[in-house]
């Protein structure tokens, strides 16, 4: 698994065709050949970027589910929407569906944003709202999420 770093700002051209920074592609460099999916956030309105091995360790996971649940085929159905394999092409850029640059409102400024082994892709406007809306409660979320967590038990 990668574990990325680093949020960046860069633009979208007309295509929705995104040129990635060379610091992030330097970290993507091991899995660069084997492809990518993109697809909608679950959570909030951008996009997440798959390596095709964490794709592939993510189907793994809902395909474990019992499709004789409804719940279940719902959320696969809903999980899926929109997925697409993407590429880098010769510039280092990738092109984002124009459905998915719709759902996510990409127009130009875009940031790329690492969520630990994935990337999110947002519109820079709708990112920096969400990180505003986040930072109100951030201290009281922190202390939810990992307050009671015993690191020792994790390794």
């Amino acid at each position: 698994m990668i574990n990325l770093i680093g949020t960046y700002e860069c633009k979208a051209d007309a295509k929705g065709r995104v040129m990635f920074s060379s610091a992030l592609k330097k970290q993507l460099q091991p899995v660069l050949n084997e492809g990518f999916v993109i697809k909608r956030a679950v959570f909030q309105p951008c996009l997440e970027l798959y390596s095709m091995k964490e794709w592939n360790l993510m189907m793994e996971k809902i395909n474990k589910l019992n499709r004789f649940v409804k719940k279940n085929n719902d959320f696969i159905r809903r999980f899926t929407a929109g997925v697409k394999m993407v590429e880098f092409d010769a510039t280092g850029r990738i092109l984002i569906p124009k459905d998915l640059c719709e759902f996510a409102s990409i127009k130009k400024q875009v940031v790329l944003s690492s969520a630990v082994n994935i990337i999110e892709i947002w519109d820079k406007d709708k990112y920096e709202k969400a990180i505003d809306d986040a930072a109100v409660d951030f201290a009281d979320l922190a202390e939810e999420v990992m307050g009671n967590t015993d690191f020792d038990e994790l390794s």
